[in-house]
């Protein structure tokens, strides 16, 4: 009997391992194969719902980057959802990808990228291969990837409930969402590449040169969109949070500003290949935080 025991316990464990197992899904849109990293946790329960995160790398980076950018897996394995990690495009399959988001970046505006599309067809295959909870389904990024999160609000408003833009801005006056979408931004004050207080833009990743809105802007802008009303402004250490909240279906809008913070992901692991041309803060955890922000804000 305790042979038998073990052998199932050895079984289970495995099982549970297989279960949280990276997966790479592919998917032929708009004339290309485009993938992306699945991280399904070892608690996912076959056809039970379960929130979605979409995490998209910054420009110049790739799926992989996203995993060590966020260091999303193991919040994932905790709490209980899906972990993905797309890939923009590039004229290398697998690095140096960028996303096309109205003015920026690269390879996937110089070419007419639907990164949209493709972003809402991978989330509809997900739904489909795993039980995801449609009003649960959110969207973060770094950089050019945070700009793609600002673009997923205001044209996917239908299908992701909140998104986490960390050092990206919203260069767009066109920002129509039919839903409301609840935000939650990160950025400091001394990035060189999404400037806080806008303006033109470094020439990085071979993108035509941009002019960047100031991050108050963007931040006076979701308020306005979700019609939520200024609740606060609290200051700890170099980190200041303003909030907006009672929005229009629940939402709420949240900048944190970290005052000396560069281009990086705060609380994340140094090093360029991790997403941070800057050393991160220690002072937040950007991962923690939207985490626990998009658990708060399902579709109402």
């Amino acid at each position: 009997m305790k042979f038998v025991c073990a052998v199932l316990g050895v079984f289970l464990a495995l099982a549970a391992c297989a279960k949280s197992a990276d997966q790479t899904v592919t998917i032929q849109f708009g004339g290309r194969e485009r993938t992306a990293i699945v991280h399904v946790p070892p608690s996912a329960i076959p056809r039970r719902p379960m929130p979605l995160v979409l995490v998209l790398h910054g420009g110049g980076g790739n799926a992989e980057g996203g995993i060590r950018m966020s260091q999303m897996n193991g919040v994932a394995d905790r709490l209980g959802f899906l972990a993905v990690y797309p890939n923009g495009t590039g004229a290398l399959k697998s690095s140096l990808l960028t996303w096309n988001v109205w003015n920026c970046c690269g390879y996937a505006m110089k070419h007419g990228v639907d990164d949209v599309g493709f972003l809402r067809a991978l989330v509809a295959k997900l739904e489909s291969d795993h039980g995801v909870d449609p009003k649960r389904i959110y969207a973060t990024g770094l950089s050019n990837g945070a700009m793609m999160a600002y673009r997923l609000g205001c044209e996917m408003s239908d299908v992701v409930a909140a998104i986490a833009p960390v050092a990206g801005t919203m260069n767009t006056d066109s920002c129509t969402p039919k839903k409301p979408v609840s935000v939650v931004m990160f950025n400091g004050t001394e990035d060189k590449y999404i400037q806080y207080l806008g303006g033109d833009a470094r020439g990085i990743f071979g993108n035509a040169p941009r002019r960047d809105r100031p991050i108050p802007d963007v931040f006076a802008a979701w308020s306005r969109i979700d019609g939520c009303s200024p609740s606060g402004k609290e200051t700890t250490g170099h980190v200041t949070k303003e909030t907006c909240s009672g929005g229009r279906g629940g939402s709420d809008v949240v900048l944190y500003t970290i005052e000396g913070q560069g281009h990086g992901w705060p609380g994340g692991v140094p090093g360029l290949h991790n997403g941070n041309v800057d050393r991160p803060t220690t002072e937040i955890s950007a991962t923690d935080i939207l985490v626990r922000f998009f658990l708060a804000h399902p579709k109402q």
